[in-house]
């Protein structure tokens, strides 16, 4: 396939804007860029991609998500508010994933992947949890990912909160789901595996030893320190904050995800720079729960190796942008915090290198060799655009509606804004059919 008549945004800050070529697709991979009238002519046989003059670019990345977060939306939590991140807990998250059974657990993927289809979202890094529905779940998730053609890396996040029986079931949850990928994806596939744990306050020492011991040299995917309570529980039970307790325990490094980060002290931050733990951000939950904001402009002049994710919101990653872009100038009443540029590197760059490390392939760039995951932006710039000021365009001028092809592996998944992969509505209404029986049993998990 050649993909013509577009302005190629590469993610290459060696050659990060390209008119008049063309980009080669051979297989899952891009193969050449070149000038279009020279690829034409080599090529003439071969499928054309047409972009009409629209922007070509690497497909976004989502480091931190919960799929099974799309059946909160709409639901009204009886009673009073919340009136904190463990109330939102106790009263939202927990007793929705003890509703979820394999059917729903299902259709929270399918629905989660068509948003990230249709928002250009061609990689995301998944966190399960289904207390009473554990066992398969990740096969169940996984085939639907396969469907999708989204490239996605999943886990189930182990907790001692419903106790040491469920907790041992989602190790073994992780280490078979890990086995299933070693042995039936390939080692070019879309599909890969992590350790997930829930959070240091529900992780007994017991339950953290044993996930440590069946992980192997599997890396992990955690909460940490999302709000105070983590880090209070930590000091009280361990005698040292979060990040040293999984130092200590071998959790950290290089294949390892942490989520939020946000009650971390400059320790702890030396701490996961040294390591080489990834560090995920996600303003507009942050924001949500009213939990604060991580330091991350310290963590990156730390070399902490920040990255973007949603933790459940839409997988419209410009949105998680504009969210880290404002939401940090009022966090510290400064217009001058959280540069454009350093959302870039956070969103762009070190997504794109986080991807690539785990899904050992060149993900986040088009360049010669690197994987083909592409979505065309009907972008219409009305000011100068160019490598210098992409970000503030992408803050102030992208819209995710903006999106009218993604592609991952070399298959086009929407075109001309219709999914290829995915019948949406069919899964809409089989949805519809089965969520209210999900908040049926939310409400009596409530009452129990």
């Amino acid at each position: 396939m050649l993909i013509i008549n577009g302005i190629i945004i590469s993610g290459d800050d060696n050659q990060p804007f390209r008119a008049g070529k063309a980009i080669r697709i051979q297989a899952d991979k891009i193969t050449e860029i070149g000038l279009q009238s020279a690829l034409l002519e080599k090529y003439k046989e071969e499928e054309v991609l047409d972009a009409k003059g629209q922007y070509i670019m690497p497909g976004n990345i989502c480091a931190h998500t919960h799929f099974y977060g799309v059946f909160s939306r709409g639901m009204a939590i009886p009673g009073a508010a919340p009136k904190d991140f463990p109330d939102i807990l106790n009263k939202l998250w927990w007793p929705l994933d003890r509703s979820l059974d394999e059917d729903t657990t299902r259709l929270s993927a399918a629905v989660c992947l068509v948003d990230a289809i249709k928002h250009g979202t061609t990689t995301v890094f998944d966190h399960h949890a289904s207390a009473n529905a554990i066992s398969g779940s990740l096969q169940t998730i996984g085939k639907v990912v396969e469907e999708s053609g989204i490239r996605a890396s999943l886990c189930y996040e182990v907790s001692d909160r419903d106790g040491e029986e469920k907790a041992q079931e989602g190790i073994e949850e992780n280490r078979q789901f890990h086995e299933h990928v070693v042995q039936h994806q390939p080692a070019n596939g879309r599909i890969r595996s992590l350790f997930g744990l829930h959070a240091s306050f529900t992780v007994s020492e017991k339950t953290l030893r044993k996930a440590k011991e069946k992980a192997g040299e599997m890396g992990f995917h955690l909460h940490v320190a999302e709000h105070f309570v983590d880090e209070d529980d930590a000091k009280i039970k361990y005698g040292m904050p979060i990040v040293d307790r999984l130092k200590k325990e071998g959790i950290l490094g290089d294949k390892t995800i942490i989520a939020h980060g946000v009650h971390i002290d400059a320790k702890e931050m030396t701490i996961l720079a040294e390591t080489g733990t990834w560090v995920s951000h996600q303003p507009r939950s942050n924001m949500n729960n009213a939990v604060g904001m991580a330091d991350i402009e310290s963590m990156l002049r730390l070399g902490a190796k920040v990255v973007l994710g949603n933790d459940g919101f839409s997988n419209a990653m410009w949105d998680e942008w504009r969210a880290t872009y404002l939401s940090h100038k009022l966090w510290h009443r400064d217009p001058r915090w959280m540069n454009g540029a350093d959302i870039k590197t956070i969103a762009m760059d070190n997504n794109a290198r986080l991807a690539s490390s785990h899904f050992d392939a060149d993900i986040g760039y088009l360049r010669e060799g690197a994987k083909a995951d592409i979505i065309f932006v009907d972008y219409t710039p009305f000011t100068p655009f160019h490598s210098g000021n992409l970000p503030w365009h992408i803050l102030f001028g992208f819209r995710d509606g903006m999106v009218t092809m993604t592609m991952v592996d070399g298959v086009v998944l929407m075109k001309d804004r219709k999914l290829m992969t995915m019948d949406e509505q069919a899964i809409n209404l089989e949805t519809q059919e089965l969520v209210p029986a999900l908040w049926e049993r939310y409400q009596k998990q409530l009452s129990e």
